[in-house]
């Protein structure tokens, strides 16, 4: 089995949080899409965020992972450093921290080929600027051959091996879905966003992705989750958040979010 630990440090096994979201509130307008969100992600746990469609989960990863900036609070990942605030940084200094994410419609290069679109995940870790690429010295050769190399590794690790030539629009749907997960991969994460990964899958597909999933955790990476497929998330879970309207309205494991009557009522409604 391939595996990513020779790309990537990966994260130890402790009692501190490795990101951890405080007070975050995000408005837009007159509009409040998040509100006083506070939530801790453990290393090497699934951690899943759900919720009813409208509920806020994708802003908030938008807000964790730079694409939009909070309005107020703290979002603090844990580095050799100790601490640090991300809230206000651009996606590309997050990203150069070890935090990676899929969109929830996917967002691919659809003309560039499976391998490219990989390759694009490894250039945070490349070192060859303009001039490199204008004057090709023999270390920018070497280079490219190695990020090729690397970008093979996350194609099979992804189940993608054979599809490196294809161009990445002409995949089946659960193999962009791959792809997308194998580019953010490829950029050396610690913790992996997900959003919604399995939402279109049939239930095989899903399957398979359960294994993904797992394989990523194996390889040192953390993975936190949005997603619908209740039957994902109650199989891969190691703690679930709850968004309703903005606010994390119950936290817990599996089991306990599962029988919680504010998530029963926030899903089926008042009457159940």
């Amino acid at each position: 089995m391939t595996s990513t630990s020779d790309l990537h440090t990966g994260q130890a096994a402790n009692a501190e949080a490795l990101l951890e979201v405080c007070s975050v509130t995000k408005r837009f307008g007159g509009v409040t899409a998040v509100r006083e969100a506070n939530l801790k992600l453990m290393p090497g746990k699934v951690t899943s965020l759900i919720g009813p469609n409208g509920a806020g989960k994708t802003t908030l990863f938008n807000a964790i992972t730079g694409c939009i900036p909070a309005t107020s609070g703290q979002i603090l990942v844990r580095t050799a450093q100790g601490l640090r605030r991300i809230e206000q940084l651009r996606p590309d200094r997050i990203t150069r921290l070890g935090i990676a994410r899929t969109f929830q419609n996917i967002r691919l290069f659809s003309n560039l080929t499976v391998l490219d679109n990989v390759k694009v995940g490894l250039h945070p870790r490349t070192r060859a600027g303009m001039f490199g690429a204008i004057l090709r010295p023999p270390w920018v050769t070497r280079e490219e051959a190695t990020i090729t190399r690397s970008a093979m590794r996350y194609l099979e690790f992804c189940g993608l091996e054979g599809r490196d030539g294809d161009v990445a629009g002409s995949l089946p749907y659960g193999y962009q879905r791959r792809l997308e997960i194998a580019r953010a991969l490829a950029t050396g994460p610690r913790l992996l966003l997900l959003d919604e990964p399995a939402a279109g899958m049939n239930p095989a597909e899903s399957r398979d992705l359960l294994d993904l999933i797992r394989k990523i955790l194996e390889s040192g990476v953390t993975v936190f989750l949005i997603e619908h497929d209740m039957r994902v998330v109650m199989n891969i879970s190691d703690y679930i958040y709850v968004l309703d309207h903005g606010e994390i309205i119950a936290e817990g494991t599996p089991a306990e979010v599962r029988s919680n009557p504010r998530v029963i009522e926030a899903y089926l409604g008042s009457a159940h």
